[in-house]
């Protein structure tokens, strides 16, 4: 059978492109390096001024309506540290990714599966294999937790 490759569907990067701008994007990878609370000042000077205070104010409260940011008020400014990690977010799109590929039942979630295992097995031995531990970690817990 030959094989063809359908445009449209994104990766789990690809997806988190299109949900956040090019500054958004760039805001979250540095916020994603510090080890604490930021203000838009912190940002602004990481920079080096090549966003406007106030654009980069902006994008710090989209990211924070988006709930990738939380946020706390101290006097007259905020304070700003992520959500999640980058993987998380990674984890959530790509889980979302699945979801909407899986479907609802098991007569259309098989194509998906089965493809999954076909194209694990021909990139790479070790991640069969891994993926076979991880499907076998995940029965024995659904049994642990049926009990």
């Amino acid at each position: 059978m030959g094989s063809f490759f359908i445009r449209g569907f994104r990766t789990p990067d690809e997806a988190a492109s299109a949900a956040l701008g090019t500054l958004e994007r760039q805001v979250m990878d540095f916020l994603w390096t510090r080890e604490r609370e930021s203000t838009v000042r912190d940002v602004y000077e990481a920079f080096r001024g090549s966003h406007a205070y106030t654009t980069l104010m902006t994008t710090l409260d989209r990211l924070y309506k988006k709930r990738l940011l939380v946020r706390r008020k101290e006097k007259r400014a905020f304070f700003y540290t992520v959500r999640l990690s980058r993987e998380q977010l990674q984890h959530g799109l790509a889980r979302g990714v699945l979801e909407s590929l899986l479907g609802r039942d098991l007569d259309s979630a098989r194509p998906v599966l089965s493809t999954l295992v076909e194209t694990v097995g021909e990139r790479d031995r070790a991640l069969l294999l891994e993926l076979e531990r991880l499907v076998a970690e995940k029965r024995r817990q659904l049994r642990e937790d049926g009990e």
